[in-house]
Formats: structure tokens, C-alpha cells, sequence
């Protein structure tokens, strides 16, 4: 038998977490600036993070250099989740603490963006990744969940998702996404 609560359950704890966004629209005009100056700037969006935020680190990139709705120019989106072989390369050589930070250091460059996704914001990898954007001369937006974690205060512009499961934080990361992504059409 389907229990039918718990499926409303979790639609209701989904609405909860992106409705809860109306309350951080200072935070995401600051990061719709961030993002979007970036881009017109002539400089590259690079983004990460792990398992489920991972793919919403892909899915940022593709609609970059492919389109959301529009067609457009395309425009430099490189997910550093992407590429297996560098991932598993750096984690052999270096560790997992080092798998985006060594890629940041070959692809970061003055004037880019970092965009971290994490619904902890504790995940070391990430937090190393940070550090080097910093010391290439990157911006960093920081899309995290909870209470932000190690993360919080590190971005030049942090959204914190106040929710507490992965699913629902992620859900409303989805929704940040696709607005920033409405407002790069506006521009290009």
C-alpha cells in the first residue's frame, strides 16, 4: 500500500524550502548580479560539488554552453564534476580534498566564478576548491543548505537553504538555477 502521507510529506517539505526563497531575494539579486556581470565580462562560470549537487553543478555548466529556453550566444560554463579521469587522476595523486582545487588552479582565472553547490557545506573537497578560487583571483557564490557549515561566510555571495533534508535543499537549489539561468537570457 502507498502511503500517501508521506508522499505529501515530502511535496509539502519541497514547497516549504523553495517558498522559503521569497525571503532571501536581497541574496539572490546580489547573486543574479554576480553571476550575470561575470558573464559579461568575458569571464567563465566554473562550478561544483558532490553526489546530488554534483548534478546540479552539471546541469548549471550544460545550460551555460548549451541554452535554457532561448537561443543565445554560448556562453563559458565548465563543470569540474565532469571529467572522470581528472577526478579520479587527482584523488589517486593528491586526495579527494583536492579534486576541484587542482582543477580550479588549471582553469580559475582572475574575474571567474565559483559556483559551489552543498546541502552541508562541510565537504573538505569543496572547501580546498574555495581556497583556490581565492587565490586565483576568483568570485565565489556559495548555494549551500542548513546552516551553511564550514562554508558560511566564505563566498562573496552565500545563499543558505534553512531547510534539513539533502532533498529538499537541493529541490530549492533547482529552483535558484533555473532563475539565475532566466536572468542570463535576459542579458545574451
Amino acid at each position: 500500500m502507498i502511503d500517501q502521507a508521506n508522499l505529501l510529506s515530502a511535496i509539502d517539505g519541497a514547497m516549504e524550502a523553495v517558498q522559503n526563497l521569497k525571503d532571501q531575494m536581497p541574496v539572490l539579486e546580489k547573486a543574479t548580479e554576480l553571476f550575470v556581470s561575470t558573464l559579461r565580462n568575458g569571464n567563465k562560470i566554473l562550478t561544483i560539488g558532490n553526489g546530488g549537487s554534483a548534478a546540479e553543478a552539471l546541469h548549471m555548466a550544460e545550460e551555460l554552453s548549451g541554452r535554457y529556453k532561448k537561443n543565445r550566444v554560448a556562453l563559458p560554463g565548465l563543470c569540474l564534476c565532469a571529467d572522470c579521469t581528472a577526478l579520479t587522476c587527482i584523488c589517486n595523486d593528491y586526495g579527494a580534498d583536492y579534486i576541484f582545487s587542482r582543477q580550479v588552479e588549471a582553469f580559475g582565472a582572475e574575474g571567474d566564478l565559483l559556483v559551489v553547490f552543498s546541502t552541508s557545506g562541510n565537504s573538505q573537497n569543496l572547501i580546498t576548491a574555495v581556497e583556490s578560487a581565492r587565490a586565483k583571483g576568483c568570485k565565489v557564490l556559495t548555494l549551500l543548505g542548513r546552516d551553511g557549515g564550514k562554508l558560511k561566510g566564505q563566498a562573496d555571495v552565500e545563499l543558505i537553504i534553512q531547510a534539513n533534508a539533502s532533498a529538499h535543499i537541493q529541490e530549492a537549489h533547482q529552483v535558484v538555477l533555473h532563475a539565475l539561468l532566466e536572468q542570463v537570457e535576459q542579458f545574451f
